[in-house]
């Protein structure tokens, strides 16, 4: 089976009230990501808009989509250790209860 895996390049934001986004990517991420066509090298990337903006104010997303093929089925998490995580969740949100002095 074939999944596209994302792998992030850098963050940006748009420019005032223009329909532009800036984004600031290391040149060395590009470069592992280039393909050549016609003896040209390019690179594609994809842009997308964050649900919310970061610790910065960047509310956009650079990466490429690498096309992944994979050997065997999709694996499942067994029913055992879903319930163990279950549980300690429970057992965490319990605790900070009782922390909370009123």
């Amino acid at each position: 089976m074939k999944n596209f895996i994302k792998h992030y390049l850098g963050k940006g934001k748009q420019v005032g009230e223009l329909q532009i986004i800036k984004v600031t990517v290391k040149l060395e991420d590009l470069q592992k990501y280039a393909y050549q066509y016609d003896n040209v090298q390019f690179v594609t990337f994809e842009i997308a808009k964050m649900k919310t903006p970061d610790n910065f104010g960047r509310d956009y997303t650079a990466y490429v989509s690498v096309l992944q093929e994979s050997t065997g089925p999709k694996e499942e998490v067994p029913e055992t250790v879903a319930s163990t995580v279950d549980t300690a969740s429970e057992e965490q949100s319990v605790a900070v209860e009782e922390e909370i002095p009123f």
